[in-house]
């Protein structure tokens, strides 16, 4: 039914580095100075091994990060950058010893390899075909467009669908807010985001460490343009020419945290999380799991590593203002069940079957505590087909489009996909929970806009007050064969198709 174009960025197609040397020089929230390390590493680490990279999680203040440091050095790392904030370095090593030698260092908290794959240049992935509109067809849009709709406004049936048609008439956003779009780059030289793109807040974060070159943040050619087609999402801008965003008038940056190969390893995201921190953004969208493990075992001593940098990264950030949201992911899993199978990791080297408990193996950042987690509904409102679910896992609902074989809109909408923005001034059709949570970024920067001093945690609440609750319904047969496709628990104020419901932007600037 569906051709998933990058189970990485959960963007879903449907018929119709070099490594910098850096540190940011903070201490751990609340740390204390720890006593001399130590070290249980050879002075002649072997170097035989494939490069790796890693991330280790340290404990204790500015004492015990300079001496794990050095026990690094003495391992046979080499320190990209620290994240001293939160205690995480970022090492490559061609030790095949290297994590197992530095989980004995006294003050380190735990270690772990962020990949399976050397750091190699590798064969660019398939990231999936883009369906852009026709030259026809942007003039029949814009053809019915009303007055105050931009052209191509008419064929999203996802603005009427979270009511942010209506909000638009009170509200556009704020300047004041930024959302960070932590994904594959964004094209700011488009004509529906230049107007609104924060360069201040843009960086390219792939090596672990942050590159502030101008344009840093852009996709190359060839490279994915799912986080310019996120970002259009968030906040094209209401200015008479191509699309609308859910928050026309507010700001978005573009972190750029997947690879040209189209992974998003841990320090990338580690990276793009602090520099959001740093840089003063009020929202994170997250559209994207963290590779190569869809699922990371926090029993695994690698996994578990990763689980914790990447926490520590989230908090951080929510800690500094932000509220980080993200998507479900795409393979129709139940994430409340006891047993989940993913035979799709490590997704950088030979996969192999397993059988995990998603309690205790969660897919990173979107199961972490704090983040919001928005599972994807079609043109009729119901779970996209695609669209993983969970009782107490999802927080809210929004529209991520889905085969109009099984959702059709209403015209003159005319696909059940997202239409948004594309590298080159272009525009083009989408879909996955990749789509849903941008328009849950959307209506979240309206709510800033309209409380600029409330918390995240007051944010938060307010998104999932102000959703309109939706029931679980009939049983799920999407594709009507008589099978039951997913079963919906809970009832219609939280459950796990929709959580607390779809998000309502209109509520979002009149409450």
């Amino acid at each position: 039914m569906a051709h998933l174009a990058s189970r990485r960025t959960r963007a879903l197609t449907l018929p119709v580095g070099l490594a910098l040397t850096a540190s940011l020089g903070f201490l751990p929230t609340g740390a204390a100075s720890a006593a001399p390390l130590h070290g249980a590493a050879s002075a002649a680490a072997p170097a035989d091994g494939p490069k790796l990279s890693y991330v280790v999680n340290t404990q204790g203040g500015a004492g015990t990060v300079k001496q794990v440091r050095k026990e690094i050095e003495r391992a046979g790392g080499t320190v990209v950058v620290a994240y001293d904030r939160i205690g995480v370095i970022v090492v490559h090593s061609q030790n095949p010893d290297f994590a197992k030698t530095v989980r004995r260092v006294k003050g380190v908290q735990s270690a772990g390899a962020t990949r399976t794959n050397p750091i190699v240049p590798q064969a660019t992935k398939d990231i999936g075909v883009e369906q852009p509109l026709t030259a026809e067809q942007e003039r029949a849009a814009a053809a019915r467009a009303t007055a105050g709709q931009d052209p191509m406004e008419p064929l999203q049936w996802d603005l009427p669908a979270i009511k942010a048609d209506k909000a638009h008439q009170k509200s556009l956003g704020s300047r004041k807010v930024t959302v960070a779009v932590i994904d594959t780059g964004v094209d700011d030289t488009h004509p529906d985001l230049a107007p609104n793109f924060d360069r201040a807040a843009s960086v390219n974060c792939v090596s672990g460490a942050p590159d502030t070159t101008d344009g840093a943040w852009r996709p190359k050619a060839g490279e994915s343009d799912h986080g310019t087609h996120v970002a259009g999402t968030i906040a094209a801008a209401k200015n008479g020419i191509g699309v609308t965003g859910v928050a026309p008038g507010v700001k978005v940056s573009g972190i750029k945290v997947g690879n040209p190969d189209g992974f998003f390893y841990t320090e990338a995201v580690v990276c793009g999380f602090v520099w959001a921190a740093e840089h003063g953004v009020d929202v994170t969208n997250n559209s994207y799991y963290t590779d190569p493990w869809m699922y990371n075992c926090k029993n695994d001593p690698d996994q578990g590593a990763l689980v914790e940098a990447v926490a520590r990264a989230t908090r951080y950030a929510e800690r500094k203002g932000a509220v980080n949201v993200a998507a479900a992911g795409n393979s129709a899993e139940d994430l409340a069940a006891d047993t989940v199978e993913d035979s799709t990791s490590p997704n950088d080297t030979t996969t192999v079957d397993r059988t995990i408990d998603p309690k205790q193996c969660p897919d990173i950042p979107t199961m972490l505590p704090g983040v919001v987690t928005v599972s994807a509904t079609g043109a009729k409102g119901l779970k996209a087909s695609y669209s993983n679910y969970g009782n107490g896992v999802i927080d809210v609902a929004a529209p991520g489009g889905d085969s109009t074989a099984y959702q059709t809109p209403e015209p003159p909408a005319t696909s059940g996909l997202i239409l948004s923005t594309l590298p080159g001034g272009a525009y083009g059709y989408k879909a996955g929970t990749s789509m849903a949570s941008p328009h849950v970024a959307g209506v979240v920067a309206l709510i800033k806009s309209k409380h600029p001093y409330a918390s995240p945690a007051v944010v938060k609440a307010l998104l999932t007050l102000e959703a309109d609750a939706k029931a679980c319904g009939a049983p799920y047969d999407i594709d009507g064969d008589g099978t039951v496709d997913a079963v919906c628990e809970g009832g219609k104020n939280r459950n796990g198709f929709y959580g607390a419901g779809v998000v309502d932007a209109l509520d979002a600037v009149r409450w």
